[in-house]
């Protein structure tokens, strides 16, 4: 009996904590930081409640996961990831990146030559990687080249918008880097800062895909006194103060609501400022399946044409958009992921404004598109948030977190192997131009 080749499957969402940022964050004293735990672990400390009581105090636990690249791959392996695209934390091929909080507690100078010397790491990391260490006895990767990565940019207030297009035109040279990881604040405004034209422009130019990745803003007590110094005024990172309550929930309202709602915020604000009419050929990638963006596109679209500030600022109906961008397939279930690929999918019906095609005409083709037809898959990407999430047994067993988001692939209704192996790792290395 033949067995069937199985599908290359890519991690777009990892991250890592290279050396130089690991001196750099032992050696703080404020948040961010690392620390020696009472038994003799390091922890990171990312948050002010963490210093304080409570299940969640203390930071949590860094260990060799967050930058041995040997257990990056045995944690790929494990798993059955081929490649990884690493952000600044790191990504089966895996593109990895540098996990939050990156460069955003640093003065302006201090980030430019932070930001250039982690790139030059996470081009190394993923450069030197030896194909003969590229299997173990339990797994055969379907190409020798594992690793690519993100770059970091300087985004911090004050930095001058040169030197940040300077990190872009650093990133776009290093071979293994094929894009650049973001955070949702831009260089402290907004990712709808008109003080980011310069640096969009920079990046669409030179073709590499910006990775968006939320961070609560909240956490640092050094960033808020700089932004209150430069006038830059300090909301609450998902728009309601105080929404988590006093009752102890540990990190959970924080990950599964925090950070996704970011996001939505900060894609939506994104739109509404044009960017994308402006760039049309920006490749944005955003976490966690864009959050609750999809769900409330339509939402979003019936409040731009009510608002006589905003009905006529866009080129396109408001859910137009949500198909000019890529997305993690990080959902964690099936029926969430559907959701995210069906809202996709239909993006190109609302090319234009809704006033310029008749009423009965638009219903009338949507109403008739092709049965079984999934093309907002192509825009869909396995991830896994490694090193995050790890098992609470210990590191012996799969991840229940990865295992979830394969299951959410396999569980989409109507999806076929074509479309899984899309989401699994073709989109990646036609993404991320990925030489295997």
């Amino acid at each position: 009996m033949t067995v069937a080749a199985r599908p290359l499957l890519v991690d777009v969402h990892s991250h890592v904590y290279p050396p130089s940022y690991m001196e750099l964050m032992r050696k703080r004293a404020q948040i961010p930081k690392i620390i020696k735990g009472a038994d003799g672990g390091e922890r990171v400390v990312l948050l002010k409640e963490e210093e304080g009581k409570g299940a969640n105090s203390k930071g949590r636990p860094v260990g060799p996961q967050y930058w041995d690249r040997d257990e990056k791959i045995k944690f790929m392996d494990t798993h059955g990831i081929d490649v990884t695209q690493i952000a600044h934390a790191i990504p089966i091929p895996q593109v990895v990146s540098l996990a939050n909080p990156w460069l955003d507690f640093l003065e302006p100078a201090e980030a430019t030559q932070a930001a250039h010397d982690l790139n030059l790491d996470v081009q190394s990391y993923c450069a030197s990687f030896a194909p003969s260490s590229s299997s173990s006895s339990s797994f055969s990767p379907l190409t020798e080249k594992r690793l690519f990565g993100f770059g970091s940019l300087p985004l911090v207030p004050g930095i001058e918008t040169k030197k940040v297009v300077e990190a872009v035109k650093q990133i776009k040279g290093l071979s293994y880097l094929r894009g650049v990881v973001m955070g949702t604040k831009g260089i402290g405004k907004g990712l709808d800062d008109p003080g980011m034209e310069p640096i969009w422009e920079a990046i669409a130019a030179a073709g590499l895909v910006v990775f968006v990745v939320s961070l609560r803003l909240r956490s640092s007590d050094l960033l808020k006194k700089r932004l209150t110094r430069i006038g830059i005024l300090q909301h609450p990172h998902y728009g309601i103060e105080n929404a988590f309550g006093e009752q102890d929930n540990g990190h959970v309202l924080a990950l599964g609501l925090g950070f996704p709602f970011e996001t939505t915020i900060a894609i939506a604000r994104l739109i509404l400022s044009g960017v994308l009419d402006r760039h049309p050929t920006l490749k944005l990638l955003l976490a966690h399946s864009a959050g609750a963006l999809p769900a409330l596109s339509s939402r979003l679209s019936s409040c731009v044409v009510h608002d006589p500030h905003v009905k006529d600022r866009l080129q396109h109906d408001f859910r137009y958009y949500l198909g000019q961008m890529w997305y993690d397939a990080v959902t964690y279930g099936p029926e969430e992921l559907a959701l995210v690929e069906r809202v996709v999918s239909r993006a190109n019906g609302y090319e234009g404004k809704e006033e310029q095609i008749e009423f009965v005409d638009r219903v009338t083709t949507r109403a008739h598109a092709p049965e079984g037809a999934f093309p907002g898959v192509d825009r869909i990407m396995f991830g896994t948030d490694h090193p995050f999430f790890p098992p609470l047994d210990g590191e012996g067993t799969r991840w229940k977190s990865v295992d979830e988001n394969l299951d959410a692939i396999a569980g989409v209704a109507g999806w076929g192997a074509d479309e899984r192996a899309k989401v699994m790792g073709g989109n990646a290395v036609e993404l991320f131009d990925l030489e295997l």
